[in-house]
């Protein structure tokens, strides 16, 4: 499905937007179910948005309590690590709203990261087994280099479509990666793109203008089957952008 563009003055702008944008989507889901999956994303441009979402009035309008967190990838390092995305989450968000212990799923680093791939996908089976979509949001940013998730360009697992959670060794940054997959992220409701900053201008040039090249540019995969694919973008990344 076409992806939506919505650009904003600056990167406080976004995280802003983003922060209405999905306490409201949680609001209107939970009146017609009862939890409301969310897939967090690692990186800097997510740190603005948990302290918004952490404090007046979405602490208080977002029924934390039917939330189930997820998170889109993980640098195989300890929880303590600063460079842990789990732990950025807890220190911004987590740790300042009432989100129940046993409904936060973080990608483990205390076992072999091919096991920690292995246990986190029986997770997902266990929530979306017989389910229309996955989660029903997905939030993710952008990479200088076009990845995301841990999709990272050259890499095989770009291509990945068996499993839904995988783990790889990525020589370029010496660590283990345990990422989702295309597969269990395009079958999300929502997928949620914040995407800030003149370097990315480049790399979002080509992923939603360019010709076809995911090897280059992996975020070209990521795109909602059956259901809304987001970008909200400041007008530094969307400087190149035409039209």
């Amino acid at each position: 499905m076409a992806s939506i563009l919505h650009k904003y003055a600056d990167a406080e702008a976004v995280a802003q937007a983003a922060a209405k944008f999905i306490a409201d989507r949680i609001t209107d889901v939970l009146k017609q179910q009862d939890r409301f999956t969310l897939a967090l994303s690692g990186g800097s441009t997510p740190k603005r948005l948990h302290q918004i979402l952490a404090a007046s009035p979405y602490k208080e309008q977002i029924d934390w309590n039917k939330l189930h967190i997820f998170w889109g990838d993980e640098r195989y390092v300890p929880f303590e690590d600063e460079r842990n995305n789990a732990k950025m989450a807890f220190d911004t968000l987590l740790d300042h709203v009432p989100v129940p212990k046993e409904q936060i799923h973080i990608m483990r680093s205390d076992i072999d990261p091919r096991e920690s791939a292995e246990a986190y996908e029986k997770i997902l089976h266990h929530y979306f087994d017989g389910k229309q979509h996955s989660f029903d949001l997905v939030i993710l940013g952008m990479g200088d280099d076009g990845h995301t998730l841990s999709l990272f360009p050259g890499t095989e697992v770009i291509y990945e479509t068996e499993k839904w959670c995988t783990a790889f060794f990525l020589k370029q940054q010496d660590m283990f990666r345990i990422t989702l997959t295309r597969t269990i992220a395009n079958n999300a409701s929502c997928i949620l793109f914040l995407t800030t900053g003149t370097a990315k201008a480049p790399a979002l040039k080509q992923v939603l203008q360019g010709e076809p090249n995911p090897t280059i540019y992996p975020s070209q995969v990521i795109n909602a089957a059956h259901g809304e694919t987001i970008w909200m973008v400041d007008q530094a990344a969307a400087s190149l952008l035409d039209g």
